[in-house]
C-alpha cells in the first residue's frame, strides 16, 4: 500500500471541501461583500484545519499497538467480536469530534488480511450500539507471529463518508497513513486477550503515536 497522504498538508480528499469556501472567499471580496467574504473565510479555516494531515513520531517497537486514530478513549471492554475475528478481545474505542485530526493510521506492523466495508445508521458515534449498526470499514491485520488486530472505522451523526485506501495482503506499517472518515466519527481496536494496556478510559490520544497497549 502507498501511503497516500505523504508530505502533503491536508488529506487529498479533502481538497474540494476547501477549494470551495475559499473560491467564495475570494469572489465575495472581490465584489466587496465583506460579510459574505469573512464567513467564507472563516470556513476555509475550518475545514481545512478538519483535513489537516500532521506528521508523527511513531513509536519503533514491533509489538507496540498505537492508536489508530486521533481524539478521546471513550470505551475499552472485553467482549466476543462476532463478525471479523469470532473470538473474545478487548476493545479500545477512540471518539473523534469534529476538531481532531481524521486521518487514520495502521495500528501494528504486519499484513492486511481483510477489508470489510458495512452499510448502515448513522447514530451518535458515542453510543454503544453504534459498533454493530453504523457504517463501518474494517481493516483486519495479522502479525508476522501471527497475532490478529481488529481496526474498524465507524461512521458517526455527522460523518457520511469512509475512506480507506489498504486493500487485502498489502504491508501494513504501524502509523502509516490509510484513511479517513469526515466529519466525526470513533474507531475501535480490537486487542487480543492479554495485551497490556497502555491507556484508560478518558485518554486523550493521537493517532499513530499515542500507544494503546503492548502485544504478548
Amino acid at each position: 500500500m502507498i501511503d497516500r497522504a505523504v508530505g502533503i498538508p491536508f488529506a487529498k480528499e479533502g481538497l474540494p471541501f476547501i477549494a470551495i469556501p475559499a473560491g467564495v472567499t475570494v469572489l465575495a471580496g472581490w465584489l466587496g461583500w465583506m460579510v459574505v467574504a469573512v464567513g467564507a473565510a472563516l470556513l476555509t479555516a475550518f475545514v481545512a484545519w478538519f483535513f489537516r494531515n500532521p506528521p508523527r513520531v511513531v513509536p519503533k517497537d514491533p509489538h507496540l499497538v498505537v492508536a489508530p486514530g486521533d481524539g478521546k478513549v471513550i470505551a475499552i471492554e472485553e467482549e466476543f467480536e462476532p463478525r471479523y475475528l469470532k473470538e473474545r478481545a478487548v476493545r479500545v474505542t477512540i471518539f473523534l469530534n469534529v476538531f481532531n485530526v481524521h486521518i487514520n493510521r495502521m495500528p501494528c506492523d504486519g499484513t492486511v488480511e481483510n477489508v470489510q466495508y458495512q452499510p448502515g445508521a448513522f447514530m451518535v458515534a458515542s453510543k454503544p450500539d453504534a459498533t454493530l449498526r453504523n457504517e463501518q470499514n474494517a481493516l483486519m491485520i495479522k502479525t508476522v507471529e501471527g497475532v490478529k488486530v481488529l481496526c474498524v472505522q465507524v461512521a458517526g451523526l455527522i460523518a457520511r463518508r469512509i475512506v480507506c485506501w489498504a486493500s487485502p495482503m498489502d504491508p501494513a506499517r504501524r502509523g502509516e497513513r490509510y484513511g479517513l472518515i469526515r466529519f466525526g466519527s470513533r474507531m475501535d481496536t480490537f486487542l487480543p486477550i492479554g495485551t497490556t494496556l497502555k491507556v484508560a478510559v478518558g485518554d486523550h490520544v493521537k493517532g499513530g503515536e499515542s500507544i494503546l497497549g503492548e502485544l504478548r
